[in-house]
């Protein structure tokens, strides 16, 4: 046969309005996974859920979004990718709606499970598409850079939107904002976003799902757990069981004809170490978000609703970073910009460890808006490259691989920089605390920053001082070390970036004009590579 090549349609007017319609889910499933944040005493006080069902309720989402990623990205590379995310939407809004009115804590631990189905179909599909519908690398670097921003966006936003609806409506009504979206979805989506499936993919591989799941899903719940309350054996087996189940996934992807995630991915130039960049940058701006969040509402004392507002202040800052990224992609090599952007997140890094309990609000916002801008570039720009990487008929797997990495580099940043931070706050309060306070008292503030500003609450007016002077010192001290180690983590990302990545471009995708020259399925005569 004879094969021609024609060079890479650019996108037009309906392909940057299908790009806005699929922000409408990625915004959604990104605020879903911060909402809930103030509507936990609003949750608790009607349905009582235990301590233990309240962890559920806040976890499951994130839990069953993460085990389900690579699957649902495997599903609509077979079964069509906007297919999948109709599918996934539906599922989102009746789940969102049963939500909504749950009328007992089961019931809402289910349908933030069923949230989590919906929302690993919608991520994947949003990201494979935006592939399919932008062949020329510029224009997909630019629509790209906007699924970054919207992505990193909707999770600032979670937080700011519920605590608005919290003062006029009932905790419900933070599900229900979801339902008008997804219909809107529905409706627009197979006007705008054309289909795409891979025929050549055999038949859906339910071993290797359900060993995605066995392997993904006990890594990250041990890494969390262990972020929240510590080493444990239970923790420890979770985390060597997930691996061995993974080494075990691995296993059947190499022998199988037709496998979930063709492992000759990671052989592409470019792709793993997209992916470990993609981890070391998630692993800093997930990490570090508890120490800003709680330094807003603990150390400067901040009410929720007002420190929501004032965490707003970075996503805003950076919000045109991911285009300017794309933009400036088009004249500098990647692997320089990406290593730019984590030096850049140092410098953001080196401000905070300036920040004291004394320190104006200013220089917090200041610190987090550089280095969140530096890793919104690496993020957006290593993207591309994964899915330049990848032929466009697995860009629903290679959508999910991305996504995967967020999650797993996520839960690492927690638990690392997490565990730092508590360790140094529980050596550095001992020698702060006032003399002469009873053991058990003393015991609860060395715990958590929180627990001493609860005790401060029961002390005469001097005492309570010392002990808040103290936990604020010990927490920003915690918070220095993080940012050191985060430090350390920008250095070796950008060292990746330059030996990895250089020289590494995603293509522009080309039309394959097939003419058979003897016998052939006609149904493969235009095909994409």
């Amino acid at each position: 046969m004879t094969i021609t090549t024609t060079p890479a349609p650019r996108a037009g007017r309906r392909e940057w309005i299908g790009l806005t319609v699929l922000m409408l889910p990625l915004l959604l499933v990104s605020m879903d996974v911060s909402v809930l944040y103030f509507a936990v005493p609003f949750i608790s006080a009607e349905l009582r859920p235990t301590a233990t069902e309240q962890l559920w309720i806040f976890d499951i989402y994130g839990f069953v979004l993460a085990g389900l990623l690579i699957t649902m990205g495997a599903l609509g590379d077979r079964i069509g990718r906007r297919r999948l995310l109709l599918i996934g939407a539906t599922a989102f809004g009746a789940a969102s709606l049963l939500a909504a009115y749950a009328d007992s804590t089961a019931t809402l631990i289910a349908a933030r499970a069923v949230l989590g189905v919906g929302g690993a179909t919608l991520m994947p599909s949003t990201l494979a598409l935006v592939r399919n519908m932008f062949h020329d690398a510029k224009q997909r670097g630019t629509a790209i850079g906007i699924w970054t921003a919207t992505l990193t966006g909707g999770i600032a936003i979670g937080p700011v939107l519920s605590g608005i609806l919290l003062e006029h409506f009932w905790w419900g009504s933070i599900f229900l904002i979801n339902i008008p979206a997804m219909l809107m979805l529905l409706l627009l989506t197979p006007l705008l976003v054309p289909e795409f499936r891979n025929p050549a993919t055999g038949r859906f591989d339910l071993i290797s799902a359900a060993l995605s799941l066995g392997a993904l899903l006990p890594v990250i719940y041990g890494i969390k757990e262990m972020a929240r309350d510590g080493l444990s054996p239970v923790r420890v087996l979770a985390i060597v069981g997930g691996l061995l189940v993974g080494a075990l996934f691995l296993h059947r992807q190499r022998t199988r004809a037709y496998p979930m995630v063709d492992l000759t991915l990671f052989r592409r130039r470019g792709f793993a170490g997209s992916l470990a960049v993609n981890l070391l940058a998630m692993f800093a701006i997930v990490g570090f978000a508890i120490f800003t969040t709680q330094h807003l509402q603990l150390v400067l004392g901040l009410s929720p609703l007002r420190a929501a507002l004032w965490s707003l202040v970075p996503s805003l800052a950076v919000g045109g970073v991911a285009p300017a990224a794309a933009a400036l992609a088009q004249r500098v090599e990647r692997a320089y910009l990406i290593g730019a952007g984590f030096g850049i997140a140092v410098v953001g890094f080196v401000v905070l460890t300036r920040v004291t309990p004394e320190t104006p609000l200013w220089l917090l916002l200041v610190g987090a808006s550089v280095y969140a801008g530096g890793l919104v570039m690496v993020m957006s720009l290593v993207t591309d490259l994964v899915l330049g990487a990848a032929p466009p008929e697995q860009a629903g797997v290679a959508s999910a691989l991305t996504e995967s990495s967020s999650e797993l580099g996520g839960a690492l940043g927690m638990a690392i920089l997490g565990s730092v931070g508590a360790a140094v706050y529980r050596r550095e309060i001992v020698d702060g605390l006032p003399a002469g306070l009873p053991a058990d008292t003393t015991a609860a503030a060395q715990e958590t920053l929180g627990g001493a500003l609860a005790v401060a609450r029961g002390l005469p007016a001097e005492l309570a001082d010392a002990v808040r002077h103290a936990a604020g010192v010990a927490f920003t001290d915690g918070l220095h070390l993080a940012a050191y180690a985060a430090m350390a983590v920008m250095l070796l990302g950008a060292v990746t970036a330059l030996v990895a990545l250089r020289g590494v471009r995603p293509a522009d995708s080309t039309a394959l004009a097939v003419e058979p020259t003897g016998p052939a399925d006609t149904s493969l005569s235009s095909v994409s590579r």
